[in-house]
């Protein structure tokens, strides 16, 4: 979702083990490293079909499509003409997009994500304020006439329908203001369309077990904050069957299970740390050292995983939430956790001096927290960055199944090595940084990942039909700053070429991309 600016409680004590491994040269950027498109095999391979020009930067965030009328509603938030509105194009022919009459919202406060079902247009709004509840406006997509209104929680930054279409899920934020004064609590509300009614949860009964979730990697840090208080809800997903969704809480690395049925959240799942000494965990750290190369550490380096953009998918009948592990700080004028390796204070029996550690062109550059310290040690045993650099699979229940490792690095810097990350200039934050995901059913027995990159202006495509050993296909590449924020996928079912689609919304370019598969044929036809 949107780039979200945040801040901090306590500072926190883990007592992370070393690993023993050693550090080793930089790993060899070989094109025989990649697996191929092959597109005989695999049968995907998405070809880029029209691009529509929404307006400036912003004026495309988040797109949805209403198989309906064929039209795309597209979030324009444009910075430079000061839009606020839902911008709308009929794709019944992806290659001449038309543009409609749009959703004026210039008297509301900005939106920040739409979702389509069963003819139904819903809108997340955040009031002119934000600390203050937004709203959920739901329009009817024929005649884009506004039906109903629902207030929910302090900054609704995602809204999805159940897959029925009974109800609307929104994870509210409850971002603070940037003095920190004001910092209302994160939210989830549960809209149900049958009964006009709206239920918003809070995370109170989770204060208590507030300690036991900080000692496996929840972080719970803004000044004089508890649990309830801390948590920022960033994204949903929503189970096939439409009783469960799950809520990703990037700025608190961890995820929140939320029982749709009886409308209460059931458990918060910390994400715990990836570690960036192991073998296949390799990153660029610094954007100084003038090299395109990733690197072993010898110390204990690590990542938030902190997703952003997470989808539920039932592949071979279980489960699995795919996530963009994006990464996210808390920096306000009233507070700010970040800091680079090199203005910290470092434990020396951990980070000896001989490794020169601090210096720029190592570890020096790297933008970490400063939240993750004992108060009791001014030194930092551990380093922890935001952001994994990776997109991940877990279970319905929070466990790791598989996580991309350096593979984004890889892909990027072998397959399209004069972009952002290729160039050196995000190496020091969150590398490509993996906004967002979204996934469909191809075939039978095929299912395919999209992984959008902000910083690096692609998408990379997987093929996951085994859901724990993804296999790369292809990288669709977005040049000129474009920082694609939103993907769609559309189904075949729903789509108006009959043939599989991928929308991409890309925020700095403000444009909508619009990709088709050229597969013609599936078991399943």
């Amino acid at each position: 979702m949107k780039n979200s600016h945040k801040p901090l409680k306590k500072s926190l004590l883990f007592l992370i083990p070393l690993f023993a491994v050693s550090c080793s040269d930089d790993i060899e950027l070989n094109s025989e490293n990649f697996r191929k498109d092959n597109e005989e095999e695999f049968s995907i391979n998405f070809q880029q079909k029209s691009t529509i020009d929404v307006g400036n930067q912003a004026a495309a965030e988040i797109t949805a499509f209403d198989s309906e009328t064929n039209k795309l509603f597209i979030v324009n938030n444009d910075i430079v003409l000061g839009i606020r509105e839902i911008s709308v194009y009929n794709i019944s022919d992806i290659n001449t997009p038309i543009k409609e009459p749009s959703i004026d919202l210039s008297a509301l406060g900005g939106a920040n994500s739409v979702s389509v079902k069963k003819g139904k247009l819903a809108i997340a709004v955040e009031a002119p304020i934000k600390q203050n509840p937004g709203t959920v406006l739901v329009y009817d997509t024929k005649t884009q006439l506004l039906e109903n209104t629902f207030t929910v929680g302090a900054l609704p930054d995602m809204v999805t329908f159940t897959p029925d279409g009974k109800k609307i899920v929104v994870a509210n934020e409850g971002e603070p203001n940037d003095d920190f004064s004001f910092d209302p609590e994160g939210s989830i509300s549960i809209i149900d369309l049958e009964k006009n009614s709206v239920v918003t949860l809070d995370f109170h009964a989770f204060n208590n077990q507030e300690t036991a979730l900080e000692a496996k990697g929840f972080r719970v840090f803004s000044p004089n904050a508890n649990l309830s208080r801390d948590v920022e809800p960033e994204y949903v997903a929503v189970s096939k069957n439409s009783k469960t969704a799950w809520v990703a809480l990037q700025e608190n690395n961890g995820l929140a299970e939320v029982d749709l049925e009886n409308k209460r959240i059931v458990a918060i799942y910390p994400l715990g740390f990836k570690d960036y000494s192991l073998p296949g965990n390799e990153i660029d750290a610094s954007d100084k050292d003038n090299q395109k190369r990733l690197k072993h550490w010898d110390v204990p380096v690590y990542g938030m995983y902190q997703p952003d953009g997470i989808k539920y998918m039932k592949i071979n009948g279980k489960g699995y939430i795919f996530s963009a592990n994006e990464g996210d700080s808390r920096d306000y004028t009233g507070f700010s956790e970040e800091a680079r390796v090199a203005d910290l204070t470092l434990n020396p029996s951990i980070f000896p001096a001989q490794g020169d550690y601090q210096n720029n062109v190592n570890l020096g550059r790297l933008k970490v927290t400063n939240a993750l310290k004992s108060p009791k040690n001014k030194e930092n045993n551990a380093l922890y960055s935001f952001g994994a650099r990776s997109f991940s699979v877990w279970s319905t229940k929070g466990a790791l199944l598989y996580d991309s490792g350096n593979d984004i690095g890889l892909k990027t810097l072998e397959l399209t090595p004069n972009v952002f990350n290729g160039n050196d200039k995000r190496s020091d934050d969150k590398g490509a940084e993996p906004e967002t995901v979204d996934a469909m059913k191809l075939c039978d027995d095929k299912y395919v990942l999209f992984v959008g990159l902000e910083r690096d202006d692609e998408v990379l495509v997987y093929d996951i039909s085994n859901p724990i050993s993804p296999q790369f296909v292809q990288i669709l590449s977005h040049p000129g700053d474009s920082a694609p924020e939103g993907l769609l996928a559309i189904s075949r079912k729903d789509s108006p070429t009959k043939k599989p689609l991928l929308v991409v919304s890309n925020e700095g370019s403000g444009t909508v991309t619009i990709y088709e598969n050229k597969m013609a044929t599936c078991d399943d036809d």
